[in-house]
């Protein structure tokens, strides 16, 4: 009778079979339950539990975890106000006077990207320095009525820290939260290998946007570490904050869902993502059944493939049917590939019989001729607005032209390619009625 397969050779077909389904250049996963590591490793050219990654805004979550352990040692008030603890932190708006400290973390300050100048603010060299740039910045809201996901709170926290502790965000990280719990491989910043982003289905490897990431998104840590990260935040093994903060820090504010960089899923789990331009990431943990997942991603499409093989983890752990965690990103982009040749199609022959289109309406009422040139126009208005409709679709989130030629490259170039293809055929056939008037 042939052996039963392991736990951790089940989760490592699921793994295998899930870097076939994405098609992705490369990932690492750890699954954890209780105290223990039930299986970790990398997959893909080059990748090891060991490879460095960035993890973006799942550094959320140890951000939390350092201004809770402050809380722990009475150095932050949570419920005090920011500008009380934080010199330094000065707003004109004058409610930025009654932010707390956990409204920071639940991202319910009333901080938001469309009421400061992010592009400024990306150009800070400290953390000291990105505070004092919030000076001209006002908020969305009251303080403590609405939700709304902003680096900035995490970047203002993560200064906290320094300031409450004496110590770099960076040194206390590792001195309280990486060192205690054998994270030896995790740090804050620091340089990694470019990652990768997909164009049409193929992979090209590109140096990450510059930008200031802060407490929001600026740890760098491996499969392995995140293992021993999951098991803390379950409530198992060596602890870097109290029960009573990790409870907070997994508990809902009062106007949302969203915790201290967890958030629930609806299906039990907390969790949270990260996402840059060339790497992505995932970490979850289930109070429930005592797992915990994390798939750092050293690439980024379309398509959230970190998400994709948590889906399939999950599922595998809790005995459910297996899941893909492809996600369409290959149909997708070969849609969006054929849109753009027709788009390009369209736009040569609309130039070539601009000639005769002309001749056919001139004389007629110029309104008419308007009408009909629209839909030529629309594309070129989609193209001049297309980072602001990306904004609007992102609840207000800052989007530049120069993120949208990462991750999205596939839209982009679709959307480049039908504004072209509009304008020229627009422009052949204004040009000809002026030649028939």
């Amino acid at each position: 009778m042939p052996a039963m397969a392991t736990p951790d050779q089940n989760l490592d077909l699921v793994l295998r079979q899930a870097l076939e389904d994405t098609g992705v250049p490369g990932f690492s996963a750890v699954v954890t339950r209780g105290d223990e590591v039930v299986h970790v490793g990398g997959y893909g050219d080059g990748v090891t539990e060991r490879t460095p990654m960035r993890v973006a805004s799942v550094s959320k979550s140890f951000t939390a975890a350092a201004v809770m352990a402050l809380v722990d040692d009475g150095k932050v008030e949570l419920d005090g106000s920011v500008v009380a603890q934080l010199p330094g932190f000065v707003m004109e708006d004058e409610r930025a006077s009654r932010i707390t400290v956990r409204q920071l973390l639940n991202q319910t300050s009333g901080l938001a990207d469309f009421t400061m100048d992010v592009s400024a603010l990306e150009q800070a060299a400290s953390l000291e320095e990105f505070v004092a740039g919030l000076r001209g910045a006002s908020l969305a809201s009251d303080p403590g009525v609405r939700y709304r996901y902003c680096n900035a709170n995490y970047d203002v926290a993560a200064r906290l820290v320094e300031v409450a502790s004496g110590r770099s965000y960076s040194e206390f990280l590792r001195e309280r939260v990486f060192g205690p719990l054998g994270m030896g491989d995790s740090r804050v910043g620091g340089e990694v290998p470019d990652g990768f982003n997909s164009a049409f289905g193929v992979w090209v490897q590109r140096e990450e946007l510059p930008a200031f990431r802060g407490g929001s998104g600026d740890v760098v840590t491996t499969a392995a570490d995140m293992g021993k990260w999951l098991i803390s935040q379950n409530g198992r093994g060596r602890q870097v904050v109290s029960a009573s903060a990790l409870e907070v820090m997994h508990s809902p504010s009062a106007v949302a869902e969203y915790g201290m960089g967890w958030a629930p899923d609806g299906d039990g789990l907390l969790i949270h993502s990260g996402n840059l331009f060339t790497y992505t990431a995932v970490e979850a943990i289930s109070p429930r059944t005592g797992y915990g997942y994390a798939v750092l991603v050293n690439s980024a499409s379309l398509h959230d493939a970190a998400y994709g093989v948590l889906q399939a983890l999950v599922a595998a752990t809790e005995g459910r049917e297996p899941v893909s965690a492809g996600g369409g990103r290959q149909t997708t982009e070969l849609v969006l590939g054929i849109v753009g040749l027709l788009a390009a199609l369209l736009g040569v022959f609309g130039v070539v019989r601009a000639g005769k289109w002309a001749r056919k309406r001139a004389g007629r009422a110029w309104w008419r001729v308007v009408v009909r040139l629209v839909p030529g126009v629309v594309p070129v208005v989609v193209l001049a607005a297309y980072p602001d409709l990306v904004s609007v679709l992102m609840n207000g989130r800052t989007v530049t032209w120069a993120q949208m030629t990462y991750f999205p490259l596939p839209l982009t170039v679709v959307v480049v390619v039908a504004a072209l293809a509009g304008g020229a055929t627009v422009g052949a056939r204004v040009w000809r009625l002026w030649l028939l008037r």
